[in-house]
């Protein structure tokens, strides 16, 4: 018979692997977890002894704190506002024309896509709608720099400005148009969207665009992997071709996919099986989990 001393080590080490199993991240797993809530109540036994223990997931993005930039307004559509990210109609794809084209600075080469600011229009009472209407908009767009004026004289967009070039039905909402630019305090807040992520495949067998958009929480992917097959196989990255369109030069036809995505706050989601065997090109597949933010 073992010695009490023994057995309570033994006890100790077995609940010490058992909090660490809890505590390894949740992106390592392969296979899919439901989840209820971002609080887990977790109920093991160890030896006689029933151990309760609560395991705390990523919480819901949350609004950053406020800034200081300028806004103006630029001419389009719903098949233009959504330019530089690869949104073929902003208003199809339930971004409506509430959308913005971001400044170098902040349009990070395309990894912004689909980030939604709030933004108000301050210290203007001239050209600011009256009491200070507060505006979400979603990032679909860039605003070029242009060199060939002062930053503060036309080159809005140019770094290291933070500025917005909103498309004109959402300028509108916050600032008269006689104003052209405007100085405006912006913050980042939750997308909230309906559904699951969206995946629309295009190309040819030998080559794939797999554009990502109606994507919530924080909204900017920045990075896809996806499973051709079961979940024997290994994920395969994509790379960011422009805005959020991603690439694969691996062949994807004739196989059912499952898509993995990353946004900017370090959350992943993953959609299972999206995509059939006999799936097409130009066809959108509809995940069963998005991201969220706050209510």
């Amino acid at each position: 018979m073992a010695s009490p001393s023994k057995a309570f080590s033994a006890t100790t080490l077995l609940l010490l692997a058992v909090i660490i199993m809890l505590l390894l991240p949740e992106c390592h797993a392969d296979h899919p977890v439901k989840k209820t809530s971002s609080i887990h109540h977790v109920v093991r036994r160890v030896g006689n002894s029933v151990v309760s223990l609560k395991h705390k997931g990523r919480p819901p993005f949350k609004p950053g704190p406020w800034k200081q930039g300028h806004a103006t307004f630029y001419e389009g559509g719903s098949g233009t506002f959504g330019g530089a990210c690869g949104y073929d109609d902003v208003v199809k794809m339930g971004y409506g024309l509430n959308t913005a084209a971001l400044s170098a600075a902040l349009f990070n080469n395309g990894q912004k896509c689909g980030a939604c600011f709030e933004i108000k229009c301050v210290d203007s009472p001239v050209w600011c709608k009256p009491g200070q209407p507060s505006l979400i908009v979603t990032a679909t767009d860039s605003c070029p720099p242009n060199y060939d004026l002062p930053n503060d004289n036309g080159g809005w967009c140019n770094p290291p400005r933070e500025h917005f070039d909103l498309a004109k039905p959402a300028f509108g909402q916050i600032a008269e148009y006689q104003g052209g630019v405007v100085p405006v305090q912006y913050r980042r807040v939750p997308c909230k969207k309906q559904g699951g992520i969206r995946f629309t495949i295009t190309g040819n067998p030998y080559f794939n665009l797999v554009s990502v958009w109606n994507v919530g929480g924080a909204g900017d992917v920045v990075s896809v992997h996806v499973l051709k097959g079961d979940n024997k196989q290994k994920w395969i990255p994509l790379k960011r071709n422009w805005g959020q369109k991603w690439q694969i030069d691996a062949k994807l036809v004739g196989k059912e996919l499952s898509f993995r995505v990353r946004t900017s706050d370090g959350k992943t989601s993953t959609s299972w099986h999206v995509a059939p065997k006999n799936w097409q090109f130009d066809q959108t597949f509809v995940g069963s989990k998005n991201f969220r933010g706050l209510p």
